[in-house]
């Protein structure tokens, strides 16, 4: 949900937690010196949803809304129409050529951005067979949390949430036992930490990881394969939790890392909660600086992207250092009453009081949890359709700029790896140094 307004307002909200004003402060990504545009539409979705996306910059191909790493050949929930349509991911044709390859994310792992790098599904939301709908478990198809463990079984990383999709229906949670909402959802029965743990070689170690502190413990350089997984979503991106940003790019973990971070600035602006998305926002940004940090231009290509917008503005002419969850310095001058600069299309911060649009000079429109006025009234705020910002720096960096269809990233991040199809150019002449992938793409995820 990382659209350029967010951006904008993210980087003004950096510099003045910093004491500045904010508009001058840079972002990291703000300092990545190749910049393109992408055009998010689904092939059936004028505003796209983040399954759709996904499979456009993981997988190279568009695909209708709601369906994951499939070919438009796929109708959203018709199971039988998969077969056959199924396509690859960056993930994939990483491993393919030897690299070690991972996913990191801040919602759930099976969330539709993550599980487009290795399940196919003509729904986003099979997370478990608890999920599925009969005619689709008898049709064969697999829910997600399955395919992310036998699909790609050697992923070297896996660290997000989600894990009440992993276990038996009705199972108690180890962390929070008494809370029926983190239950075990599989109907199947299985265990598939336990399954994960066993499908790996003898003599390799597999360490599964569900809270902080033990992964903070872990020697990485004894650790072959990590499974981390926190419930419905982590909290790897808060200001506390930067130690794991550092666990999931150290230089141990990964060649190439294929995966998600700040996927709940998508949650923020869902419900209206600009606060939350923006901080979220900050956060990624500051894994980006980890990133960079860690990394070198003349070997690491880096990507900062989003799958696409939302309907988030900010606006009102208000002044240089304005506070960016601030109002607009005037009135409407229809209702004659104060507004704040952030606002949204639609969501559920629309609010009538006493016939009349809510006096916002009431409330605390600087708390975490206020929703910002919209002007269409909706439970869930939705996503915007215009293009994304591309982000890139690195060797081949220059292929990403412009505007370009949203299926052309992860061609052009190949090329860069000599990984796929595409490796005519990678020889000792023309590509000395076949430059290691670690794209960071900052991106998000839906609730539904």
């Amino acid at each position: 949900g990382m659209g350029v307004s967010t951006v904008t307002a993210a980087r003004i909200l950096k510099g003045q937690l910093q004491h500045g004003q904010g508009e001058e402060s840079l972002l990291e990504m703000d300092k990545f010196p190749f910049v393109a545009l992408a055009k998010t539409y689904n092939t059936n979705a004028q505003v796209p949803d983040s399954a759709g996306t996904a499979t456009a910059y993981l997988c190279g191909v568009k695909a209708n809304e709601g369906t994951l790493g499939v070919s438009a050949g796929v109708t959203r929930d018709r199971c039988n129409t998969t077969k056959g349509q199924e396509v690859t991911s960056i993930l994939r044709w990483a491993k393919d050529a030897g690299k070690a390859v991972g996913i990191v994310t801040t919602t759930r792992v099976t969330h539709a951005t993550p599980s487009a790098a290795y399940a196919h599904s003509a729904n986003r939301d099979w997370y478990s067979d608890g999920e599925m709908p009969p005619d689709a478990l008898e049709g064969g198809c697999k829910d997600i949390a399955r395919q992310l463990v036998e699909n790609i079984p050697d992923i070297e990383v896996i660290l997000g949430g989600g894990r009440k999709y992993m276990y038996p229906k009705n199972v108690s949670d180890v962390e929070y036992p008494h809370e029926e909402k983190h239950r075990g959802t599989r109907l199947d029965r299985r265990n598939l930490v336990q399954a994960w743990q066993d499908a790996k070689p003898p003599g390799k170690v597999a360490e599964y990881v569900w809270h902080r502190r033990a992964l903070l413990a872990l020697n990485l350089s004894r650790v072959d394969f990590l499974l981390v997984k926190f419930p419905l979503h982590s909290g790897m991106w808060n200001p506390a939790g930067q130690e794991e940003g550092r666990a999931g790019i150290t230089p141990w973990l990964l060649s190439n890392l294929p995966g998600s971070g700040g996927g709940r600035i998508d949650h923020g602006h869902h419900e209206g909660k600009a606060k939350q998305a923006l901080h979220e926002a900050v956060e990624l940004d500051r894994a980006i600086g980890l990133a960079t940090r860690l990394t070198s231009t003349q070997d690491t290509l880096s990507v900062v992207t989003a799958d696409h917008s939302h309907v988030f503005t900010f606006g009102g002419y208000t002044p240089r250092g304005n506070p960016i969850f601030g109002l607009a310095p005037m009135q409407s001058d229809v209702d004659r009453k104060p507004f704040t600069s952030i606002l949204y299309g639609n969501g559920p911060g629309y609010k009538i009081v006493a016939g009349e649009r809510e006096n916002v000079s009431a409330v605390d429109f600087a708390h975490a949890n206020y929703q910002a006025q919209s002007a269409v009234p909706l439970r869930q705020e939705t996503h915007g359709g215009e293009d994304v910002a591309v982000f890139a720096r690195g060797p081949m960096a220059h292929l990403l700029h412009g505007v370009h269809e949203q299926n052309y990233i992860p061609h052009a991040m190949a090329y860069a790896a000599c990984i796929g199809s595409n490796r005519g150019h990678c020889n000792a002449a023309a590509h000395p140094a076949t430059p290691l992938l670690l794209p960071f793409l900052g991106l998000l995820l839906l609730l539904c």
